[in-house]
């Protein structure tokens, strides 16, 4: 045989073994009596589209949507060639989420802290190294913190204010301006680092955060690989962090600590929380008699860097998300903007003119309107969780094997319209105590539930509540010749964002 004909024997079964393995992993739900997607795509499953033609938020709402069609609490299918469960029914989520949470304590996104150290962080940790590090940390994300960053928050707010002073009376993106602010918040609060990102849109911090959330298909094939085969890409040396973003945070962070540590820097900023943690195994005020489990003694620095690295991630794009479809949400709905603005004005001059902690927390109206943006663009359309042992769907002898993913399709909850009549209606009145009450628990999933929900939610509510007081207060917002009557996802964007930026027209009170 001619060297040709062996490599066209070797391609024609490399390419039937890839045929078979494909064909049986799509297989998965049908052989186990699951009911399931019909017809999946050989090499994209159910997520044919994603990431080039159509957001991942769109696709999970159509599975979401077949099984409500079909009666069905569950529904198996592909996501790219891993096999998935998607919960549909809202007490089935609550069993996972709260009640079952014992065999639901895990996300399933790979980790490897030894070779990828930033990866070796609190959203992505399993079992008892999660379990340990959320106790750490917990005490640092309480009101009383969240109140000594308040003041740090408040003059970065203020230079927003000053940057869109200077461009008022005409059209801005302020998906980019927004971002930029929340990149300033939590660099001085994070990493006690003035990042001027509102002076300086180039400014490194804000391009390698982007970086965190673009939806490139290769890193998403990547990643689907090393959850599925966790032992086979820990072994490959798998890396889900790009070289150069980790060089660059790592680095930030020695320097950074080395220079508090070697001038005694103290400031109210997380990363002095997480010194304290590092060095002591706990906060200051915790030191009485109280040590942390089974013997902790605290943080290496790797740990630490892991830390403040997603504290960043999760905190600059997801809040500046929420703030941005907001002010879409409000430059369309001009009634809603003014009374709005009317309660942010008189809860202000009732305390002396002064924007308190107390004043931007304690606002009931926008509370409402904040919660209604979240209900119809939640940043992370989807909640995950893996099984650490087999499991049988509570009322069905239908078992989902150990170390399957299932899936919480949170935009899909939070678009179904027997759980939020008109669903593409802007109302924060869905938001009134009475109205909260008389919903189902476990139907409003922004920062998940259960003990695994979003530690940062104080934070990230705190930075919205705050930009959108210091703009509204001043500015009123309108759209423009550019502003889409319908918002359509990037889906280049891993967490939900507007194709082509959102501009608005800014008019100063």
């Amino acid at each position: 045989m001619t060297l040709l004909g062996v490599i066209l024997l070797g391609v024609v079964l490399l390419l039937s073994v890839g045929y078979l393995f494909l064909r049986e992993r799509h297989s998965f739900w049908r052989k186990r009596g699951f009911p399931c997607m019909p017809n999946p795509s050989l090499l994209f499953g159910q997520m044919e589209g994603n990431g080039s033609t159509k957001h991942a938020a769109y696709v999970t709402q159509e599975i979401y949507n077949n099984a409500k069609d079909r009666g069905e609490r569950f529904l198996g299918y592909s996501f790219f060639f891993m096999p998935l469960v998607m919960v549909c029914d809202i007490e089935l989520v609550k069993t996972i989420l709260v009640k079952d949470f014992a065999v639901f304590h895990d996300r399933g996104i790979y980790s490897n802290a030894r070779i990828d150290p930033l990866s070796g962080n609190l959203f992505a940790l399993e079992g008892h190294e999660w379990r340990e590090l959320r106790q750490k940390l917990t005490p640092t994300f309480t009101s009383g913190r969240m109140k000594q960053m308040f003041g740090t928050m408040l003059e970065v707010a203020e230079k927003l204010h000053k940057y869109i002073l200077t461009n008022v009376d005409r059209e801005m993106e302020m998906k980019d301006v927004l971002g930029r602010f929340t990149t300033d918040v939590i660099g001085t609060c994070a990493f006690g680092v003035e990042c001027n990102s509102l002076d300086n849109p180039n400014s490194e911090f804000l391009q390698y955060g982007k970086r965190v959330f673009e939806h490139r298909l290769f890193a998403l094939v990547k990643m689907t690989f090393a959850m599925l085969f966790r032992n086979t890409a820990t072994k490959l040396g798998v890396k889900v962090t790009d070289a150069d973003l980790e060089t660059f945070f790592l680095n930030l962070v020695h320097e950074t600590v080395e220079y508090r540590e070697r001038n005694d820097v103290q400031r109210n900023d997380f990363l002095n929380l997480l010194l304290q943690i590092k060095n002591k195994g706990c906060l200051e005020e915790q030191e009485d008699g109280q040590t942390m489990p089974n013997g902790s003694t605290g943080m290496t620095m790797n740990e630490l860097a892991a830390q403040v690295f997603i504290f960043f991630v999760a905190g600059f794009e997801t809040s500046s998300t929420v703030m941005n479809f907001c002010l879409y949400e409000l430059a369309k709905n001009a009634n809603i903007q003014e009374r709005l603005r009317e309660e942010i004005n008189r809860t202000i001059e009732n305390n002396g003119g002064e924007l308190t902690y107390e004043v931007v927390m304690g606002q009931e109206y926008l509370g409402q309107v904040v919660n209604e943006t979240l209900r119809k663009y939640p940043p992370l359309e989807t909640t995950l969780r893996v099984t650490s042992q087999d499991y049988t769907i509570p009322g069905t002898e239908h078992v989902i094997p150990r170390k399957v993913g299932v899936q919480i399709p949170v935009y899909a909850i939070h678009r179904d319209p027997e759980l939020y009549p008109d669903p593409e209606c802007f109302d924060p009145d869905r938001f009134t105590q009475e109205e909260c009450k008389n919903r189902p628990a476990y139907t409003f999933l922004p920062f998940g539930e259960g003990p695994r929900m979003c530690i940062g939610k104080r934070f990230g509510m705190m930075q919205v509540k705050v930009g959108l007081a210091t703009l509204l207060r001043s500015f009123r917002f309108f759209p423009s010749e550019k502003t889409p009557e319908r918002i359509v996802f990037d889906p280049k964007s891993f967490i939900l964002s507007p194709t082509g930026g959102n501009y608005l027209r800014v008019e100063q009170v």
